[in-house]
């Protein structure tokens, strides 16, 4: 919200430099995000009078005209096609020195000699419009300073407010606050109704009322769009943010950003039998005044006539039905529309306007009549015409109810930390214009029950009447004290590892943490799990972030790309986080830790190779992932997964169940994403924050020793199979099994493979004879004979 300082201070003028001003509006929660000076500086400029205005002997487009400074009357040369005589313009002496630092000379222009300049809006840093010198008014006085006629010792001050205080939308918001914070009455203008001058009217139906519950509409016939915005009103805009661009859509946006209500104007030759509010119907499309056109959706809340839609309802108006510059009648709107109905409406259609923004917020909803007059009487104003009466349609039963909320004297204390006398509260709700229905004094304090106004819609809360006391207060007066609490240990599980440890140890092992939002495009949630129909989001931010992830791959996958867009050849990534899985018409949510590795297996060094990560890097980080977790029982098993390649991935499993995935991408995803190499984990959260109790066990004092020898076995027996086979028969003497070579190749059949494992055998209790080494290693051979068909090479 931009307002001018100069504006503010018509309405009231606290005894504040601007600096205090503006502070003071930051820490009422007015938070100001920005002031700008509302012109380039310029000296040597005055208000000139053009008293005669001839064609340049030599030039076609050139114009001799005299100027009369308040002294002198000079000769100028101009360019500009508005140069007449009797205008009242901005004139450049010689000395002058202009915006960026350029200085007026005597000059002379095609053999014409020029003692000045006169001067366009851009020239003098006043805005964008140059295809003419400067109108100013009739009766400000030649010879004056422009910058001091044009007030120009002013800032256009911008406000970043939050959600709730859309009732600060406005200079009468912002008024009302600064003589709230200040405790000064406020002049605000004087709306007086316009009496109807003729019997036009046009009928207004209401057949969406829970979105739009009031609707005003008047005609005022014979409007003169000829005649030009005043000045005073451009220039108040123009500081305001907005530029001038016709009379009546002048007006309107005045009433906008004057009392916060949004209005339309309609060219009234372009509607058809009547307004009806109602929701759009499938197949509609509108022009909107921006040359857009946009396909509307059952979702959007539309004002049509017979002819079909000609607007959408406090967002922006149709092509069709907008006010051109042969316009001589015009139908005005001036509505409610509760903020549900328009919330996301702009956001679907790629528009952001001075409207929605409003109406998504809030507005008063006793507004309209008021904004309604205002805006007749400056329309009569400027452009003349006949007012018809005005017609309103309402459904009362959907207008916001006003409710009392209650405060107790107690719990504003308690939040506050400080102590405010019961008078002083009073005070405070009769700045703010809170009703107080009832105050009743109990043991433990008084108590009121307060009835806002009808803008202050966001108080709803015991908690909101104690902001809106502490804000009239004064956030300053608060002493500064050390919290005192008294603080109780929860109880720590000693068989789960939390977030942090699950997070250090993977930190630990080369990864760093990504957080990504849980819901996602899509396109990649369809990509990454097509499996799986994902909730989608009701009111989404946008497309791209509209359904709800059920695994964690698409945030990491998102974050590997951004990664490599910015020139990173490797990333290790994880993240833990919820996935929502729909299940039997609910919703699983389920903890999960997620993790890629891509590109180099080492930073690049005079020492190491260029070697990528493969499967086994990803294997052996869930391997030391489930180690730290302490589980046993845990097997990988071949799985078919449309998500990962088929001869690099698997189930990851835990006495039976499967608690997670580890794999490459599969090639077709990969080649889609425009990238190689891809190797990602899964786990659940719960299976790897499992920390089974520490059992002591005694070290040997007794040597091991370890014995070689390969085996022939089929193709399709895992490595899993012989470990498993080898440890039931060996029993707990095996203290470490290992697989150390693997062939297939000449003088081994096709259809077979060789593996070379080594035993490490151990006892408690005693050295191990040659005797029973052998009788170990002859039962694991035996075993996996009769397991699996293994035979010794």
């Amino acid at each position: 919200m931009k307002f001018s300082e100069v504006w503010l201070r018509e309405w009231v003028n606290p005894e504040l430099n601007r600096d205090d001003l503006l502070q003071q509006l930051t820490m009422a929660g007015l938070e100001v995000d920005g002031v700008e000076p509302v012109a380039e500086p310029f000296t040597g400029v005055v208000v000139g009078a053009i008293e005669a205005c001839a064609a340049h002997p030599d030039a076609d487009k050139l114009s001799v005209c005299t100027v009369f400074d308040g002294n002198d009357r000079v000769q100028v040369v101009c360019g500009a096609p508005n140069a007449r005589p009797g205008l009242v313009t901005a004139f450049a002496t010689v000395g002058a020195v202009l915006p960026e630092g350029f200085k007026i000379k005597k000059a002379k222009l095609r053999g014409v000699e020029s003692f000045g300049m006169l001067c366009s809006a851009q020239e003098l840093g006043l805005g964008d419009a140059h295809a003419g010198i400067m109108e100013l008014p009739q009766d400000w006085q030649p010879g004056a300073d422009l910058a001091v006629a044009m007030a120009l010792e002013d800032v256009t001050v911008d406000v970043d407010l939050t959600p709730n205080r859309g009732d600060c939308l406005s200079l009468r918001g912002i008024a009302r606050e600064v003589g709230v914070l200040n405790n000064l009455p406020v002049a605000y203008p004087v709306v007086t109704p316009v009496a109807a001058e003729s019997e036009a009217t046009f009928p207004v139906s209401l057949h969406a009322p829970q979105g739009c519950p009031r609707y005003l509409g008047r005609v005022i016939e014979g409007i003169d769009l000829k005649r030009p915005t005043p000045y005073w009103m451009q220039e108040r805009l123009r500081r305001c943010g907005l530029r001038s661009i016709d009379p009546v859509v002048d007006v309107t946006n005045y009433v906008l950003i004057e009392l916060g209500q949004p209005m339309h104007a309609f060219d009234l030759q372009q509607l058809n039998e009547g307004i009806v509010v109602r929701q759009a119907h499938a197949g509609e499309q509108l022009t909107l005044l921006d040359g857009q056109q946009v396909d509307l959706d059952a979702d959007t809340l539309l004002i049509t006539d017979a002819n079909g839609p000609v607007a959408i309802a406090g967002v922006m108006g149709g092509e069709r039905s907008g006010v051109q510059a042969d316009t001589t009648d015009v139908f005005l709107e001036c509505a409610f529309f509760a903020p549900l109905s328009v919330a996301g409406t702009a956001r679907r259609y790629g528009l952001h306007t001075d409207a929605s923004h409003r109406y998504e917020r809030g507005v008063d909803f006793e507004l309209q009549a008021m904004a309604m007059e205002r805006a007749t009487e400056l329309l009569l104003e400027i452009v003349g015409g006949q007012p018809g009466p005005v017609v309103e349609s309402v459904a009362a039963e959907h207008l916001p109810k006003l409710e009392s909320v209650r405060l107790r004297q107690a719990r504003l204390a308690e939040l506050l930390g400080v102590d405010i006398a019961a008078e002083q509260v009073d005070e405070a709700f009769a700045r703010l214009d809170f009703n107080v229905v009832d105050r009743t004094a109990t043991e433990q304090g008084v108590e009121w029950q307060i009835l806002p106004p009808s803008h202050r819609f966001d108080i709803a809360l015991e908690a909101d009447l104690v902001e809106e006391v502490c804000r009239i207060y004064g956030y300053n007066n608060i002493p500064s004290k050390q919290p005192l609490t008294h603080l109780e240990l929860r109880s720590v599980p000693l068989e789960k590892s939390g977030d942090a440890a699950l997070k250090g140890h993977l930190a630990a092992d080369g990864f760093q943490e990504v957080i990504t939002y849980s819901f996602i495009d899509p396109k990649l949630q369809d990509l990454l799990d097509p499996a799986v129909e994902p909730v989608a989001l009701a009111n989404p931010m946008s497309s791209e972030q509209s359904v709800m992830r059920t695994n964690m791959l698409p945030g990491l996958v998102d974050a590997l790309l951004g990664n490599r867009a910015r020139q990173q050849d490797s990333a290790r990534l994880f993240e833990l986080g919820l996935t929502f899985v729909p299940v039997d018409g609910g919703l699983l949510q389920e903890q999960t830790v997620g993790g890629l590795l891509w590109g180099r297996r080492a930073a690049e060094a005079w020492h190491a190779d260029a070697e990528t990560v493969d499967f086994f890097d990803a294997k052996g980080v869930v391997d030391g992932l489930l180690a730290w977790a302490g589980l046993a029982g845990v097997s990988y098993e071949r799985v078919e997964d449309h998500v990962l390649h088929p001869g690099q991935s698997a189930n990851i499993v835990l006495n039976g169940n499967r608690i997670g995935r580890v794999g490459r991408l599969h090639p077709e995803i990969e080649n889609r994403l425009g990238i190689d190499g891809v190797y990602v984990f899964e786990l659940a959260a719960a299976a790897v924050q499992q920390k089974p109790r520490r059992v002591f066990r005694g070290v040997s004092r007794y040597p091991s020793v370890r014995r070689d020898f390969a085996i022939v076995v089929d193709r399709a027996v895992t490595a899993a199979q012989v470990e498993a086979t080898v440890t039931q028969a060996v029993g707990e003497i095996l203290v470490d099994f290992r697989l150390f070579d693997v062939y297939q190749g000449k003088g081994i059949d096709s259809n077979e493979k060789s593996l070379a494992i080594g035993l490490t055998l151990q006892s408690q209790a005693a050295t191990l004879t040659e005797e029973e080494i052998n009788q170990y290693t002859d039962a694991a051979v035996s075993a996996l004979q009769g397991a699996v068909q293994a035979r010794l090479r």
